[in-house]
């Protein structure tokens, strides 16, 4: 019985010096930022990145028209910087499009 007590004591010790460890949270949700024309921002930003994402997409898809077009014109052992330089291009747009999409 005595050792019972003992961890319970340790444990309930333990458990209080955790719980200061813990963030405190105010009872209140974050207050959302209004833009002079009432919409929130964070809904503003997301249109933004929505319409970003769309552009960059449309892009994308004629880089990769255009690569496809330039593989099949040139010959199997030569390619030109112009091809290489489209490679890199998608790169930097598919990269940038993954990234706004992660940061939602």
């Amino acid at each position: 019985m005595n050792r019972t007590m003992l961890r319970c004591a340790i444990l309930l010790l333990g458990a209080g010096l955790m719980v200061p460890a813990v963030p405190q949270r105010g009872g209140q949700p974050p207050e959302e930022t209004r833009l002079p024309n009432g919409k929130l921002q964070s809904d503003e930003i997301l249109k933004a990145e929505y319409e970003a994402n769309l552009k960059d997409a449309a892009e994308l898809a004629d880089l990769a028209t255009q690569l496809k077009l330039d593989l099949e014109k040139n010959d199997r052992f030569v390619l030109s910087m112009a091809t290489l330089k489209k490679t890199n291009d998608i790169e930097k747009l598919a990269k940038r499009i993954r990234s706004r999409l992660r940061h939602n």
